[in-house]
């Protein structure tokens, strides 16, 4: 039998790397983020907000001993986006990670929707994702290192969620997750990883307001699991796509959605 040399654990070790999150203020961004730095990455933080997300994530990672660098940006911007790699690897390093979590979600039905309301959602879910990933794989090919890049889509765009009007919402998600494969083709060859994950129905900030309850228990009813999604179990399936564990795996959507998709 030959020798093993594997060690599993260090597969998932991603010391030394440096990751860039957006929405990383809130929700599955946030706690993206903060696993990201107990995995050994430095991190750094976009988002948009102004509510003190941003430094509660970088006050979480400062406590796990590794370095965050906090930077307020639109992922609708090309500029600010590509000012914010910049000012990323200035002060943490060449880029190898990103995870493209910043969105929006809202409903209407479809003949009643204002065309601001379904662009505006289009700019962040779609443009937003595009121009993350084109600013950050720009600076993993200036290197010639190679990456990462994980991209939060939903099972929204895999089903249409029962008793939500929200044609755009899907249509933006299925977009993401086409787009990642379509990334992860082009630039296969130049050692680039593309993968994203499709979350179901998640305890996020949005989904847990007061005015919510009826709809949380209906969407815990519908879901094989019987409940929702803690924004921490979106941690270990970014962390493993990320890391040297997934190293065979691109344009890949990881849907972690406690079974609903099987119904």
């Amino acid at each position: 039998m030959p020798e093993i040399t594997l060690n599993a654990p260090a597969l998932f070790d991603l010391s030394g790397r440096v990751a860039l999150v957006t929405g990383a203020g809130s929700g599955i961004g946030q706690r993206i983020a903060m696993g990201l730095a107990q995995s050994g990455a430095d991190v750094a933080l976009i988002d948009r907000r102004t509510d003190g997300g941003l430094a509660e994530t970088a006050n979480f990672i400062a406590g796990t001993g590794r370095r965050s660098v906090e930077i307020a940006a639109d992922v609708t911007s090309q500029t600010a986006l590509s000012d914010a790699v910049q000012r990323a690897e200035a002060e943490l390093g060449s880029l190898r990670l990103a995870v493209n979590a910043a969105g929006i979600a809202n409903a209407a039905p479809c003949e009643e929707m204002d065309e601001a309301q379904y662009q505006t959602l289009m700019d962040i879910n779609m443009k937003g994702v595009w121009l993350s990933c084109r600013a950050e794989a720009r600076a993993m090919l200036a290197h010639g290192k190679g990456g990462s890049i994980v991209n939060i889509a939903s099972m929204s765009g895999v089903i249409v969620n029962r008793g939500l009007n929200q044609v755009h919402y899907n249509a933006s998600k299925a977009g993401v997750i086409h787009m990642s494969k379509s990334m992860a083709m082009e630039w296969v060859d130049r050692g680039i990883r593309v993968n994203s994950i499709s979350p179901g129905y998640t305890a996020t900030p949005m989904n847990t307001r007061p005015e919510m309850v009826h709809q949380t228990k209906e969407f815990e009813s519908q879901t094989p699991m019987q409940r929702m999604a803690s924004v921490d179990e979106m941690v270990g399936p970014a962390i493993f796509l990320l890391s040297d564990a997934a190293s065979y795996c691109t344009g890949v959507d990881l849907l972690v959605d406690g079974g609903f998709c099987c119904w």
